[in-house]
């Protein structure tokens, strides 16, 4: 009795709702009109039901907006990685022409030149104030010997100088060791080559009375052994006289673009062991 007196209001309340509930399930096949009872407890509960409902639209609304954003992140990380992969392949893509086009050049090169020749690609270099030298991926199991002429699709590069199984070093022609017999192409003055420094080299040996002007272009003379006749060595870019000597003092800018070298053809000739 205790029991029922201490709990009969909530359980008329629960009763009472159970009982419009089912009058509603019952009546809503019958009548689309809501009756007295049915809108008395719709009435009861719609207070409960609006705060259930907008916390249940506030809850979707989150999930979906968080969906939203993992899907947009997932969505932004695959168009990125394609973006990056897409540039690889247009970067490859680009050093694969530039590549071609400097083997291209090589080739014709290599087509002027009697001897035969192996391509070698730079590997290293050394270039400081005493030396001016660069590696190559070629040595004596490629039948390279010390001594032998290196050139490009430009013209000279230099000479080996020292020879190991599989890489040799290269002396470039701007080295202060390095000296070529050469020709000015348009007059047909001679001198040696000598090596600068700083990637410049000068014209020794010519006389004042020989015709030389900036611009003209300076050759191989094939005399020395080394490198054949009318290899390009540069072009001369300051002639200067001076009131005493014998011999003039001519600057060369080397027709190889030296600091950008990335293959070269060794000319099987000449060398030593």
């Amino acid at each position: 009795m205790d029991f029922i007196k201490k709990y009969i209001y909530p359980l008329l309340t629960g009763i009472g709702l159970l009982a419009a509930l089912l009058v509603f399930s019952l009546n809503v096949p019958r009548n689309r009109e809501a009756n007295f009872i049915e809108r008395s407890a719709l009435g009861i509960l719609s207070p409960l039901l609006r705060p259930v409902s907008a916390i249940s639209g506030a809850v979707e609304g989150v999930w979906d907006r968080y969906i939203r954003l993992v899907d947009t992140h997932s969505e932004n990380v695959r168009l990125r990685e394609d973006i990056r992969s897409l540039n690889q392949r247009i970067i490859e893509g680009n050093e694969a022409v530039l590549t071609n086009k400097r083997l291209e050049r090589l080739l014709d090169m290599k087509k002027d030149v009697k001897e035969p020749t192996v391509a070698a690609t730079i590997i290293g270099e050394d270039v400081t104030s005493w030396f001016r030298t660069l590696v190559i991926n070629r040595g004596s199991s490629s039948g390279i010997r010390e001594g032998m002429p290196v050139i490009s699709a430009d013209g000279v590069v230099g000479q080996t100088v020292k020879v190991s199984t599989t890489t040799s070093r290269v002396l470039l022609l701007t080295d202060h060791a390095s000296g070529i017999s050469a020709t000015i192409q348009r007059s047909r003055a001679r001198g040696v080559v000598k090596g600068k420094g700083e990637m410049l080299c000068t014209l020794e040996f010519t006389t004042r009375e020989e015709d030389v002007k900036v611009g003209d272009t300076v050759i191989t003379s094939g005399i020395g052994g080394v490198f054949g006749k009318g290899l390009p060595i540069g072009e001369v870019t300051m002639v200067k006289r001076g009131e005493y000597g014998i011999f003039q003092t001519i600057s060369i800018r080397p027709a190889v673009n030296l600091p950008h070298l990335e293959e070269v053809l060794i000319v099987q000739r000449g060398g030593y062991e």
